[in-house]
């Protein structure tokens, strides 16, 4: 692969992961919710949320869902490909991080999807498929990072 022809690329992948967190965390913002722990920032006083994910508009709901789902995918297939990587991960607090957003935004976002009334039944289940597709890649690349991480070392 090429991070065996050009090591220097596992500095590159070091400073691109806090723009990939910062992904996870603009949905969180566009969603109403507040990040916690490390991935916290400070809110600006006059910055008050009144978006949430149950009153957004439809639109703005199913850029989050197909952003997310596009994200969890390329993350997972990126971790797939080349579990090596996971070091690197783990030196951003992923695991930490990726589960804080799972916990808060996962279940906001399937209860918008079933609560929302829609003109047309396909756009619910285009929604409902992307939104479980992208729970389920967040799981899996959390598992390749728990196995590469913790499991790994330990049976070597």
């Amino acid at each position: 692969n090429i991070f065996t022809q050009q090591p220097s690329y596992f500095s590159d992948l070091d400073e691109t992961l806090p723009t990939v967190l910062q992904v996870f965390n603009n949905i969180l913002h566009k969603c109403g919710l507040q990040c916690e722990g490390a991935s916290a920032e400070p809110q600006k006083l006059e910055e008050r949320v009144n978006v949430t994910v149950g009153n957004m508009p439809l639109q703005e709901l199913k850029d989050i869902v197909l952003y997310l789902c596009d994200t969890c995918t390329t993350l997972w297939a990126f971790l797939d490909v080349f579990p090596l990587a996971c070091q690197t991960f783990q030196k951003h607090e992923f695991c930490y991080r990726l589960a804080s957003f799972y916990e808060l935004a996962i279940p906001e976002l399937e209860s918008a999807i079933k609560k929302r009334h829609y003109e047309d039944n396909s756009v619910f289940g285009d929604l409902w498929r992307r939104i479980s597709h992208s729970r389920k890649k967040m799981i899996e690349a959390f598992h390749i990072l728990i196995n590469q991480v913790c499991l790994q070392p330990i049976l070597e």
